[in-house]
């Protein structure tokens, strides 16, 4: 490959000079002073990229168990799969017959994590120094060998006959794009790729429209650590018998159903509430997890689960509940008057509520921690006061 872009040689001289990570790490001096040493000795621009690098790699450990040796950009970073997601998702690939064609590979995690279960895999990005990326933070993984990289535009491509991944990119203007018409590429190519290639997975925003927009496909809502990740729409001999999934990682329990198949059974709130998981919602799979694991839901159109027993699951977070109160100000105050706590946490899905203007007025001069949920309760709003329940 032909280096002419800056940012490819500036990061491939960050390369050759790791006693530039060393130093950096190793200061105690203050930000600019520690900026005029390091000047001394190698130029701005190297210097100004390995603060950087040094500081995304301090955040990257949230995501990648290498995070510390890895190489970013922020933008690379912030767009990267999740380790974890990227593992669960190559699992699919195993059965590919071909090399994988990676697109949009941005630092290259899931290229890393394809070829960490055997795959032979080609990434493409639109940036050269995307590929170098990828190789590096490939040979820290120690998949390299199994890892070619191409920087071109990925619409140039013949994929005939081969499984696909595409990552596109949310940010190819100043905002992040939410609708799939907006992505680069957009969404006519996504829904082509489907009839051109025998299998593969779109890595969309999990608050991008994508329902509706992929016939025969099956869509993968993955939540990592309670925060829903991505979805990924599965299409070909990768998608599975039911068009929705839900992931929860790391606990590693999916969910997958119809939702049509489900209805709403609405009941009583009872001795305990559940929070459910944010992928379980938004791939509107409540009604089939309630279904199985016998819960019931406080209202048709409120999400949050109850049962007469507690029911472990890590679909959904368990609560105690130890009191309903009217939707008032007055008697929720009373109430942490009379069993006095330190903190509340208030939860809310449906019922618009200042969350920190309502903590605010609250009394909370005691010990301990509450949760104050604001929802409807067969199609009238209630304060339930309740306690987290831990293992």
């Amino acid at each position: 490959m032909t280096l002419q872009d800056p940012e490819s040689e500036i990061l491939l001289q960050l390369q050759k000079h790791p006693e530039l990570f060393a130093a950096i790490e190793s200061s105690d001096e203050s930000e600019f002073k520690r900026q005029q040493s390091l000047r001394e000795k190698y130029p701005a621009e190297l210097v100004r990229a390995a603060l950087t690098l040094c500081e995304l790699r301090s955040k990257a450990h949230e995501k990648f168990s290498k995070g510390a040796q890895m190489w970013f950009d922020r933008k690379g970073l912030e767009q990267s799969t999740p380790e974890a997601v990227a593992n669960h998702k190559a699992k699919r690939f195993q059965h590919a017959t071909s090399p994988i064609y990676d697109l949009c590979s941005g630092i290259g995690s899931d290229s890393i994590a394809m070829a960490s279960t055997g795959q032979i895999v080609h990434s493409v990005d639109e940036m050269p120094v995307a590929g170098i990326r990828t190789m590096l933070n490939a040979a820290i993984y120690g998949v390299q060998d199994r890892i070619t990289t191409e920087a071109c535009d990925v619409r140039s491509l013949d994929l005939n006959g081969h499984w696909i991944h595409i990552d596109p990119d949310r940010r190819s203007s100043q905002k992040r794009a939410i609708r799939l018409e907006d992505y680069e590429p957009p969404l006519e190519f996504l829904q082509q790729l489907t009839e051109s290639t025998p299998a593969g997975a779109m890595k969309l925003s999990p608050a991008s429209n994508f329902g509706g927009k992929f016939q025969n496909c099956e869509i993968e809502l993955i939540s990592l650590n309670g925060e829903c990740k991505e979805a990924t729409v599965w299409y070909g001999d990768a998608a599975g018998e039911c068009d929705w999934t839900a992931t929860i990682l790391p606990a590693g329990y999916t969910l997958t159903a119809n939702p049509w198949d489900y209805y709403p059974r609405v009941g009583e709130l009872n001795n305990y509430m559940y929070d459910p998981d944010p992928a379980i919602v938004r791939a509107g799979l409540l009604d089939a997890l309630a279904d199985q694991i016998s819960l019931t839901r406080l209202d048709d159109a409120e999400e949050y689960l109850t049962s007469a027993e507690l029911i472990s699951t890590p679909a959904a977070t368990p609560f105690r509940v130890l009191a309903t109160l009217p939707n008032n100000t007055k008697e929720m105050r009373k109430y942490f008057r009379d069993h006095p706590v330190g903190e509340v946490e208030i939860k809310c899905r449906h019922v618009p509520t200042n969350a920190d203007q309502l903590r605010k007025k609250l009394p909370l001069k005691g010990q301990g921690r509450a949760t104050l949920f604001i929802a409807r309760l067969q199609g009238k709003t209630k304060a339930v006061v309740a306690k987290r329940v831990t293992a």
